[in-house]
């Protein structure tokens, strides 16, 4: 993996704070959700960022499905306030089963 840049590694600091932030909250208040884990391209920042909530098993995941749109809005509101506009919020944050090795 090629090393990253100041700006790239400022944006993945960003990226981190705000990830951890949610996985915080999604833990409190989303049962069975086990972490919060992002992939992101970073020279196609922040069109290519995704935050993925997993869930424990299949049962949880439904539970939290109708909670998914507050989430996007969340996330979208937390980068806004770092600076960083995400133009369609709900191809940013997903729930799902896998985890970031699968």
């Amino acid at each position: 993996m090629k090393k990253l840049s100041k700006v790239q590694l400022k944006q993945q600091a960003l990226v981190l704070n705000v990830a951890d932030a949610l996985e915080e909250q999604g833990r409190a208040e989303l049962e069975g959700m086990l972490q919060c884990w992002f992939d992101v391209e970073y020279h196609l920042f922040p069109g290519s960022l995704l935050l993925c909530f997993q869930f424990e098993n299949q049962q949880s995941l439904d539970a939290a499905t109708p909670e998914l749109l507050k989430w996007q809005k969340r996330l979208s509101g937390a980068m806004l306030k770092k600076g960083v506009i995400l133009k369609d919020m709900r191809r940013h944050l997903v729930f799902t089963l896998k985890g970031p090795d699968d």
